[in-house]
């Protein structure tokens, strides 16, 4: 057996075309950390901002999302096997950021009512297409990453620090997923393009949504969170230690790659995705 069978770690992989999740379960194992990887036993309560302690409560309510977002992903591709398995590995490293923000909140001397989380449970109605679906998850994956990875370098508090770079690798390598799960769909059912350059323009078309994350839409107006931090306030801070918009940029950059990749459009601004979108409408003009 080759390398190029073989996961990073030297473990063969399975030869089965039609089972990539197992080979991204490989490249996670490899990959991935765990707990007790964070330097817990470095805490420094001297540099904790009250305004991270913010960031902290809305990362948690954002990832704490999880578990509906998964049993979403069950529900609306319950005959697809290989996805159904990389969205349970994709869940089991989501869960571990909750529960590493939660860990951290408590050492900062604070916590969430577990209500609060609980609220989030309550699993996502099917998307309009199953392209459209994963498009969004595309979407929040990326936002995610540079949201993470632009506050890390600004955190002095060296645990959340840690947190924040290692959520930001984890979810960089699931954007990649769920890009490539996005491109299969495609390839059975092309009509759904027009759903997913539709998708990009609904979340990132607009000005007034610079900083805002897809769960905010659906889940923002919750009774339970009144009053209560949310992914907002976690991008609001992402907002304001992101000097002169640079990592905004770069993930809009992202995102313009990935989706020019799924779709075929070479996008590289929203007059671009405008276009594309009009040129998907065309298509289901019936010329008499």
């Amino acid at each position: 057996m080759n390398s190029k069978t073989r996961s990073p770690a030297g473990v063969p992989l399975l030869e089965d075309e039609r089972m990539h999740s197992a080979r991204v379960f490989a490249a996670y194992q490899h990959a991935t950390w765990e707990m007790h990887h964070i330097p817990w036993d470095e805490f420094r309560a001297d540099l904790v901002l009250p305004e991270h302690i913010v960031f902290a409560k809305g990362a948690i309510v954002g990832e704490s999302n999880v578990i509906a977002a998964t049993h979403g992903l069950l529900n609306e591709f319950a005959m697809d096997y290989d996805f159904s398995q990389f969205a349970c590995i994709w869940g089991y490293q989501e869960i571990q950021h909750h529960l590493a923000f939660q860990t951290w909140l408590q050492l900062a001397g604070h916590n969430i009512d577990h209500s609060t989380i609980a609220s989030m449970r309550e699993a996502y109605p099917p998307g309009v297409t199953r392209a459209a679906t994963l498009a969004t998850n595309v979407i929040c994956e990326v936002l995610a990453t540079h949201a993470y990875k632009c506050v890390a370098r600004s955190m002095r508090e060296p645990v959340l620090a840690a947190i924040l770079r290692k959520a930001s690798g984890d979810e960089a390598r699931h954007a990649r997923e769920f890009v490539h799960y996005t491109a299969v769909q495609l390839a059975e059912r092309p009509e759904e393009c027009a759903s997913v350059v539709e998708t990009l323009y609904v979340y990132m078309g607009t000005t007034r949504d610079l900083y805002r994350h897809p769960v905010s839409r659906f889940k923002g107006n919750l009774p339970e969170l009144a009053n209560h931090e949310t992914i907002d306030e976690m991008f609001a801070y992402f907002a304001e230690v992101d000097e002169g918009g640079a990592e905004w940029a770069k993930c809009c950059e992202q995102l313009f790659k990935y989706f020019s990749q799924i779709t075929g459009y070479k996008l590289t601004k929203m007059s671009d995705v405008r276009r594309a979108i009009a040129d998907e409408s065309s298509k289901d003009v019936v010329v008499v």
